[in-house]
């Protein structure tokens, strides 16, 4: 099914082009390995599954991007955005697009420690699918914007991780979940929530922060665990967030308040500030403005990208 997904999506963008171009970007379908619904958690009775989309026939480690759907936590599914892995694709990515928990079937932190799980899958597997595990990126909207800052900020010591088994660990001598900390070369975050505890209260709360967090006693403690705002520090990952200044539903301020936290710890970072754009819907416009912005970061900030393909 998702190789009937990609090569639609491939040959319904040809269609945009010019018949020479066309031909040329329809016959990318034949260089990619796609590898669906496999298996990387279980936690609650829930398979979590993940999609690999790999370049074929590569002899050298691709740098791969790990994508992250939204939905405020309580929705959408990782084929919703399927769509987002096509410009990492066409830089020469490889990608992996996650699902994860939602509310419905574990309030939180089950999403965190699912995606901080998937991370831990991507570098167990690396040499099996020919990921580059120096050049793991991290991408998400919204509340996968929030995922993606959780899970290249966090490490085994917060405590998200210790479920994060990948089969073929010895589980009687060592827990992986703690014994390794995979670390992440970049975070391309769009508009995700830097604060959930400011989701949760006052003028800025959200139904669905308080659906995922539920009416767990220790809501507020776990609500501060889970900001990524409250982990930045000289090891934080290079991190870009593009953010509307309109946005009613996730706070700019927080994306301002985020960058100027990475600032003050010597992070790299970017905040680029779409004028006038609300929770996304950006025009092309401002999509193809955003999206040079994101390569351009990228390929200062990742080793060696310039070797994994076309930029443009």
């Amino acid at each position: 099914m998702q190789k009937f997904l990609l090569v639609f999506l491939l040959l319904s963008a040809s269609l945009c082009l010019a018949q020479s171009d066309a031909a040329s970007f329809t016959a990318e379908l034949f260089r990619y390995e796609v590898h669906s619904n496999i298996v990387y958690h279980v936690a609650n009775n829930y398979e979590a599954k993940l999609d690999v989309y790999k370049p074929a026939g590569m002899s050298q480690p691709t740098p791969v991007v790990i994508v992250i759907h939204g939905g405020g936590w309580i929705a959408d599914t990782k084929e919703s955005r399927v769509l987002e892995i096509m410009p990492y694709l066409q830089m020469g990515f490889a990608a992996v697009n996650v699902e994860y928990r939602l509310a419905q079937v574990s309030l939180a932190p089950a999403a965190v420690e699912d995606c901080r799980c998937a991370l831990h899958w991507v570098f167990a597997n690396a040499k099996k699918y020919n990921f580059d595990s120096a050049r793991v990126v991290l991408q998400g909207g919204s509340a996968g914007g929030h995922l993606v800052l959780a899970t290249g900020m966090l490490t085994p010591a917060a405590g998200f991780d210790h479920e994060c088994y990948t089969g073929e660990d010895n589980v009687w001598s060592q827990n992986p979940g703690t014994d390794k900390d995979p670390r992440v070369a970049a975070i391309v975050n769009w508009f995700g929530i830097a604060d959930v505890l400011e989701e949760l209260h006052g003028p800025n709360a959200k139904g669905y922060a308080v659906a995922w967090l539920g009416d767990q006693p220790n809501a507020d403690e776990l609500a501060k665990r889970l900001s990524p705002i409250n982990y930045v520090n000289r090891n934080t990952p290079p991190i870009v967030t593009i953010h509307g200044d309109k946005d009613a539903l996730v706070p700019y301020q927080q994306s301002v308040r985020l960058h100027k936290a990475l600032d003050a710890a010597g992070v790299i970072n970017q905040l680029y500030t779409v004028p006038g754009a609300g929770h996304g819907g950006f025009s092309y416009e401002q999509n193809q403005k955003s999206w040079a912005v994101i390569r351009e970061f990228l390929k200062k900030n990742v080793k060696r990208l310039g070797d994994a393909g076309p930029v443009e």
